[in-house]
């Protein structure tokens, strides 16, 4: 495996520990990573979408060890549409999933006359980004035509600095960062992060959520193989978005089953080995999917209350190795 400070790779290697399961840290960014991992039956990498040298190479390395006969985590099902909201588009809409209205266009004049017929507001989505980034609510005609026209004209950076400033300014003010963070977040208006230096601007195309009002909350419902757990994310002070906020609910009372249900089924058919799955509710109570990911912040998830198998049992217990589930799939699959 390799290993981040921070990911899923400290579970695994406690987990490995502890179980007596043989392994070796790799680095998965050295030339013969290939040969580093020749007499391994699995290779596991937790990359992130925020890191530009894990965004090059990551999926293309994992998926070559796939095909050379090597179990790998992601493998290809659960790790192609990472931090991808267009290809999450084609892949929930060509299986049928309850996905959020959603709409992407590859031309300037398509988007133009679809503004014009459509009504708003609409969330407006590049295609990667996490924690709510690069999301914003349209709540005019004119404001699309203004994005329209920057998507196909100068492009969007895969960083929002102002947005980032604004995100540390309101963690300070509710006493959950200090005041340093302003000061860093002030910093990044000059200095972007690595990521948004060395990637080019995000162009050449348009994405559109659906708007579904009336939502104070998501719910977020993890599935790592024949298991889920799931919390609730309440949206931000007078904000629609949930993911990022920080104000987590973790009591089962709270959580509506169906969600669970409903990422039971898109999990299977996706053949993915773990995923989120983000739901908010329509006019009609009806749960649809926001978005997928197959990474998430560990710590987050702690303090659930417990679990659901795939046949919906509920498994009391604030304590349980998501993370070890994962290496006992790929194990259990060899």
């Amino acid at each position: 495996m390799h290993h981040t400070p921070g990911s899923f790779s400290e579970r695994w290697i406690n987990y490995c520990g502890e179980k007596g399961i043989s392994y070796k840290v790799v680095n998965a960014y050295d030339s013969d990573i290939i040969e580093q991992v020749r007499d391994c039956d699995v290779f596991m990498w937790h990359h992130h979408h925020a890191s530009y040298k894990d965004a090059l190479f990551a999926k293309q390395l994992l998926y070559s060890l796939q095909i050379a006969g090597k179990k790998v985590f992601p493998d290809f099902n659960t790790g192609w549409h990472f931090d991808d909201k267009v290809g999450q588009k084609y892949l929930l809409e060509a299986i049928g999933a309850p996905l959020v209205p959603s709409f992407v266009f590859y031309s300037k004049k398509e988007a133009l006359n679809w503004i014009k017929k459509t009504t708003f507001p609409k969330v407006f989505k590049l295609r990667g980004g996490a924690g709510a980034s690069n999301v914003k609510l349209v709540k005019t005609p004119k404001e699309a035509v203004k994005i329209v026209n920057k998507a196909f004209g100068s492009g969007f950076s895969q960083f929002d600095r102002w947005g980032y400033l604004k995100e540390r300014f309101n963690k300070w003010r509710k006493g959950r960062d200090s005041f340093i963070g302003v000061i860093k977040g002030i910093g990044r208006l000059f200095v972007p992060i690595s990521y948004a230096k060395m990637h080019s601007k995000e162009k050449g195309y348009v994405y559109f959520q659906e708007f579904v009002p009336n939502n104070t909350f998501d719910i977020r419902v993890v599935v790592v193989g024949d298991k889920a757990f799931a919390i609730k994310r309440l949206c931000r002070e007078k904000d629609f978005r949930a993911s990022g906020s920080g104000k987590l609910v973790y009591d089962k009372r709270q959580i509506d089953e169906r969600c669970v249900s409903v990422a039971f089924d898109v999990n299977k058919r996706i053949g993915s080995q773990s995923m989120t799955f983000d739901f908010v509710f329509d006019r009609n109570d009806k749960p649809l999917i926001v978005e997928i990911s197959y990474g998430y912040t560990m710590k987050a998830y702690d303090t659930c209350e417990g679990y659901w198998t795939s046949d919906m049992q509920w498994h009391e217990g604030s304590r349980f190795d998501f993370c070890g589930w994962m290496v006992e799939n790929l194990m259990r699959s060899k």
